[in-house]
């Protein structure tokens, strides 16, 4: 069984023993170490599951990015302050142009008020895009005319990663060969021939993974326990078939 927390963990191991530095995605932008892995957490539902990451990831001695939509089902501020409290980045996740309907001014004021309202919680230094593959708005456009760094950001993403030289992994459709059917988790990163998280692993102990690595887990999708991973596993298989056939051949 691929996506369980049992292969995370696993997962982890390896890319420890092949001698990376783990470094959030703010220390990635301020002092990027040659030999580097991010590993970034787009908590979009079931925030408990992004702790249970954090707390794994506490037990190595590593650290992570977590970013948060400003939605019931993401938010939760326990839980993100406990997060933080472990070592943790915490970001926010933004998608204004989706819940403002493409409207840019609005954009900018909902933005900038769940901004501080996650900063009252916790430091916030960056951000990056929720997806919204089922909204015909990309909340990237906010920042045509605008920038983030008026608001005390240092980066996103999308936009502050070279990925040319840093390899993009992302767990995007539940599959880490998901360019077909993502809407938006999409760069212009090296190719790579991994379909299952056991394929990582091989890379990692055989020393073929690149020096500098992004990876981008959604952990509503990882489960040791059978109800939620099949359940996670129906739905997330019917979602891919409909943004493949209606939503990703048209961007």
């Amino acid at each position: 069984m691929d996506f369980t927390l049992r292969l995370y963990r696993k997962l982890l191991e390896s890319l420890i023993a092949s001698n990376y530095h783990f470094q959030t995605f703010e220390d990635f932008l301020t002092s990027p170490q040659e030999r580097a892995i991010v590993l970034r957490h787009d908590v979009d539902l079931l925030p408990r599951n992004s702790l249970a990451f954090a707390e794994i990831q506490m037990e190595y001695g590593l650290s992570g990015s977590y970013y948060f939509r400003a939605v019931e089902v993401s938010w939760d501020d326990k839980i993100i302050q406990r997060i933080a409290a472990l070592g943790h980045e915490v970001g926010y996740h933004y998608e204004c142009l989706t819940t403002c309907r493409g409207d840019v001014q609005r954009g900018l004021v909902d933005f900038e008020q769940n901004l501080e309202r996650l900063r009252k919680l916790v430091p916030v230094s960056t951000i990056c895009m929720h997806g919204s593959p089922l909204s015909k708005f990309d909340s990237r456009d906010l920042w045509k005319f605008n920038s983030y760094r008026d608001f005390g950001i240092i980066g996103e993403p999308y936009f502050d990663v070279d990925f040319s030289k840093v390899l993009y992994l992302t767990d995007t459709g539940r599959r880490w060969d998901g360019d077909k059917v993502s809407v938006r988790d999409k760069v212009d990163s090296k190719n790579h021939p991994f379909k299952t998280t056991r394929d990582i692993m091989a890379a990692a102990n055989a020393g073929q993974l690149p020096a500098q690595i992004m990876f981008t887990f959604h952990p509503q999708r990882w489960d040791d326990h059978s109800v939620p991973w099949v359940k996670e596993l129906v739905l997330q298989n019917a979602k891919n078939v409909i943004k493949k056939y209606f939503f990703v051949k048209n961007t």
